[in-house]
């Protein structure tokens, strides 16, 4: 299997170029890399920093669970205006527990932009 995979990649870099080898990296076949992708665009990036800071307040805090029935909770999807957002300190995002689930929400869209359990 490693050597078919090996001439596979063979076949594709020399097809490819010499202009392609500047971007080659060769790394071991038992060896896994992992390329992080980039945000999709106008995708909200909560740093790690503040993603602690935000976990240990909603812990801290916990807010009653309401139910909305057939509510997708996904990135995105927006929640009804008459939610109740609670605030984080020093965070622009709201929170809400909704259908057990704690969600992380922009207070101008009203859309959740990050699911937290």
């Amino acid at each position: 299997m490693k050597t078919r995979l090996t001439i596979a990649l063979s076949m594709l870099l020399a097809g490819s170029g010499i202009a392609a080898a500047q971007n080659t990296v060769v790394v071991p076949a038992d060896t896994t890399v992992v390329v992080p992708a980039e945000p999709a665009p106008g995708a909200v990036v909560i740093q790690p920093e503040q993603q602690t800071v935000i976990r240990e307040y909603v812990h801290k805090n916990p807010a009653a669970s309401i139910n909305i029935l057939g509510l997708e909770l996904s990135l995105g999807t927006k929640v009804p205006d008459t939610v109740e957002l609670h605030e984080v300190p020093d965070v622009s995002y709201r929170y809400a527990v909704i259908n057990g689930q704690t969600v992380l929400i922009d207070p101008q869209t009203h859309q959740i932009v990050q699911v937290l359990n």
